[in-house]
């Protein structure tokens, strides 16, 4: 794939060069004298890398994560105890995570320092690529600038590695053996059994079941690297055993799986719980993403104008988004940040911003978020890692104060935006990050309509190519679009706890 830059695993550096690439230069073989897809122009297409008009431009792994609650004014609302419903203690957190991720969690510093041992990991795919999509703006005869950050050149094919490879080496550190999580489309697991398989942890995961029976591939890849991999809900915990008695056919939920993993490791003293997605320590470490953007879009003399990510848990759109409002808080750029997320799981523009439980069983600390009720259990679409109940305590605290927005795309756009996208960049996306492509494509035909010249950065999170599934379905017209019940949402929002502080 052509637009896509390499990364040196044995060089903390990336180098870009400026030299112009043309595709389609030269002899012209048969398959190019049948019809174009899309129509796209037949003209030589010139491209680089996304460090066009540099010379020797070299992006550097941070060594550094950046945490956006040293630059807020008004601090984020505390998790509280699920009991007592005071603030939450450190030691109330020590049986589910490690010392160094709980200190985290909790941090005002400005800046955390990240471990050598983590960087080294880090060398095998990082500095990830940000691509410029000329050939989807030429599609969409735009004006607009599209940019994406490319986050599926990791070993797992997507972000989650970020942070999954420093929860591991923390676990470690502290002695622990085993730990265990959940996942939604597979993603994250793949990058925690990744993490642990480098520095010997036994790993465990529940997957959702709509997921686990739609992507087996994922389940292969998990058990590649010597994680076990059960479907949620389970016969093996309690709670598993409670939500099958009640529904045999539940297609399970992120906040299930939680429920799960949670309770095996609360009750196993050798067993650490890590999560992909939600708490501030998980935000914190996929800033690399944002950081190396910046450096990124310095070395072309870009500023944008729009920032777009997937939201579920929205850890993929904090790591972009964040350093990047630092920047706007600093007034060095003005970017409009907006989240998109799927009709069927609308928690930040549907939900009620309130305290609530992270998972089904309530056996979490309760957190204030945008929440669709701890009960509410979404719809079986594909986009398996935005299937999640509540949006991150740190990202609904920012959209409650106003410095980002929020959307809702059903999937058949955004399968409809993704097909666009891989016949035209190349890439395949996940069927989360089709979300955030298909809220680029509005904005860059809006662009067309009014002239605007926007420069939009994307988060691209991941590849798809273990979802062909889903894929499979959309080409064959079987997709549909599935939306929340007014009535369920109401009937889990009622359940959502009285909490007074």
């Amino acid at each position: 794939m052509a637009a896509v830059a390499s990364c040196q695993p044995t060089s903390l550096s990336t180098t870009f060069s400026s030299d112009l690439l043309l595709l389609g230069h030269g002899k012209q073989s048969a398959c190019y004298k049948r019809k174009p897809i899309l129509n796209l122009p037949r003209k030589p297409l010139y491209y680089t890398r996304a460090t066009a008009g540099t010379s020797n431009a070299k992006i550097e792994i941070p060594n550094q994560w950046y945490n956006l609650v040293s630059d807020l004014k008004v601090k984020p609302p505390p998790p509280l105890h699920p009991k007592t419903h005071n603030p939450l203690n450190p030691e109330d957190l020590s049986p589910l995570f490690a010392e160094e991720l709980i200190k985290q969690e909790i941090s005002g510093d400005r800046y955390i320092d990240i471990p050598e041992e983590i960087i080294d990991v880090y060398r095998l795919w990082r500095p990830t690529p940000l691509i410029r999509a000329k050939r989807l703006e030429q599609l969409l005869d735009t004006p607009a600038r599209i940019y994406y950050k490319y986050e599926g050149t990791s070993p797992a094919g997507s972000h989650k590695p970020n942070t999954a490879v420093p929860q591991a080496w923390y676990n470690a550190q502290q002695g622990v053996k085993s730990v265990v999580t959940e996942t939604g489309a597979g993603q994250w697991g793949s990058a925690l059994s990744f993490a642990s398989s480098l520095f010997g942890l036994n790993c465990e995961v529940w997957q959702v079941r709509a997921s686990y029976d739609q992507k087996p591939y994922r389940r292969l890849m998990m058990e590649t690297w010597g994680a076990k991999v059960h479907p949620s809900p389970s016969t093996v915990t309690e709670s598993g055993r409670k939500l099958l008695e009640s529904d045999p056919s539940s297609p399970g939920s992120l906040g299930i799986a939680i429920s799960e993993a949670v309770e095996i490791a609360a009750t196993n003293s050798d067993t650490k719980y890590c999560l992909g997605s939600v708490l501030n320590h998980v935000l914190l470490h996929q800033t690399v993403i944002g950081e190396e953007c910046i450096k990124q879009l310095e070395a072309i003399n870009e500023k944008p104008d729009l920032v777009i990510g997937c939201t579920g848990g929205g850890s993929n759109f904090a790591g972009l988004a964040f350093p990047l409002m630092r920047e706007k808080i600093e007034g060095r750029m003005n970017p409009v940040f907006r989240a998109v997320e799927p009709t069927a799981c609308p928690s930040l523009t549907k939900g009620v911003y309130a305290y609530d439980f992270g998972d089904t069983a309530g056996l979490t600390p309760l957190m204030k978020m945008h929440t669709l009720g701890h009960d509410f259990i979404p719809d079986p679409i594909h986009a398996g890692g935005l299937r999640y109940h509540g949006m991150a305590p740190l990202i609904s605290h920012v959209y409650e104060l106003g410095l980002m927005e929020a959307i809702g795309i059903p999937q058949t756009e955004c399968f409809q935006a993704a097909i666009q996208f891989a016949r035209t960049e190349g890439i395949i996306p996940a069927p989360e990050p089709t979300h955030a492509i298909a809220a680029t494509i509005r904005e860059a035909l809006e662009c067309k309509k009014t002239g605007e010249k926007k420069v939009i950065v994307m988060a691209m999170c991941g590849h798809g190519h273990f979802d062909l599934t889903s894929y499979e379905k959309y080409l064959k017209g079987n997709m549909v679009d599935l939306a929340h019940s007014p009535e369920k949402l109401k009937a889990s929002l009622a359940g959502v706890p009285q909490v007074k502080f």
